[in-house]
């Protein structure tokens, strides 16, 4: 036996293709990782000012555009809008005295509020003056750096995909027939609501790191759960076990650093911050801290992204088997000989 069938005999070609595959995951992760957290830079912050339209058009002159500021009418309205979440922070200018006041609400990133925190108190020292903090919903005693929604969700979405990949391992990655599609797919919706409601438990009940909203957190890990299996689904009947692959590259290697978990869409380079609203991640931890934090203001979006990414996976997995079982019952059948060959 030659050097290179011996080889070939120990690790197939498949295999070969295989490991390659997981060293370009490796590196995208690292890629991604380092990508999106190694210099963490504001980007068109919005900002309300109350104050003289001069200092809206100086802040938004500032180099690298760190804040997109725009005038508010009073302190009241400023408070309200970010209470909303239709502004990240308010600064109201003090024209009695040479300290003006910043409003923020570290709960929706703490990261956030200090990259604006320093940016005003340099632009504010320059001029003469200073800037007082007010943070007006912060994170709960035990969401230190309001990072619990982000794992909670990272938390979901692997319980999701693992789901799914064990169906497909232990039963092969493409159903054989549609009942048998039908079927893991509804199998995964017990699994979300059971996922869901552990996650909630935990959260709220056990550990206290979110209170008050347990039906809220229940619902957003079951919907996140479910998108997740579905979507890990519908790439294994397409790719095979290539798919769950694909699902760690989206889930894992993208969706986590442009999540807005430790650092927030305005900290992170182009790329991340524009992908992260669009991914499920992203979505769901800015579901789980509007709901926690800010009464369920702008919740719509993040959960209407969840539901496509969920109801795309549901009707991929389902037309995908459903096309491929047409084409495998259009072949025409192995020859009687050659059957009995593959038999033996």
């Amino acid at each position: 036996m030659s050097t290179e069938e011996r080889l070939s005999d120990a690790i197939p070609p498949r295999t070969v293709l295989l490991v390659i595959g997981v060293l370009l995951l490796q590196l995208g992760f690292i890629l991604s990782y380092v990508g999106a957290f190694h210099s963490p830079t504001p980007s068109r912050v919005t900002l309300g000012v109350v104050g003289p339209h001069a200092t809206v058009d100086s802040l938004n002159g500032l180099p690298g555009a760190p804040l997109d500021a725009r005038t508010v009418t009073s302190e009241r309205a400023a408070r309200q809008r970010i209470l909303d979440r239709e502004l990240t922070a308010g600064l109201v200018f003090d024209a009695g005295s040479t300290t003006d006041t910043l409003l923020v609400a570290s709960a929706g990133g703490p990261a956030l509020a200090t990259a604006v925190e320093q940016v005003l108190t340099q632009v504010e020292a320059s001029q003469g003056r200073s800037v007082r903090t007010v943070d007006l919903v912060a994170p709960e005693a035990g969401d230190a750096r309001a990072l619990t929604g982000f794992y909670a969700v990272v938390g979901w979405l692997v319980g999701g995909y693992l789901a799914a990949a064990a169906l497909g391992i232990a039963r092969g990655a493409r159903p054989a027939t549609l009942r048998r599609t039908v079927i893991r797919l509804g199998a995964m919706v017990p699994y979300a609501v059971v996922s869901g409601l552990g996650g909630a438990l935990v959260l709220d009940q056990w550990l206290h790191a979110l209170t008050g909203h347990f039906f809220a957190l229940w619902w957003i890990g079951a919907l996140l759960t479910f998108a997740a299996a579905t979507v890990t689904m519908a790439f294994q009947v397409l790719l095979g076990v290539l798919g769950v692959g694909l699902t760690v590259l989206i889930f894992v290697i993208l969706g986590n650093p442009s999540a807005g978990g430790a650092y927030q869409a305005e900290l992170l380079p182009t790329f991340w911050r524009a992908i992260g609203g669009a991914l499920p991640n992203g979505a769901g931890t800015e579901a789980l801290r509007n709901f926690v934090y800010f009464d369920g203001h702008a919740t719509q979006r993040p959960l209407l992204v969840i539901v496509v990414w969920g109801v795309a996976g549901l009707l991929v997995t389902f037309v995908a088997s459903a096309l491929r079982l047409q084409r495998i019952a259009r072949q025409p059948p192995e020859p009687e000989g050659r059957h009995a060959k593959h038999e033996l």
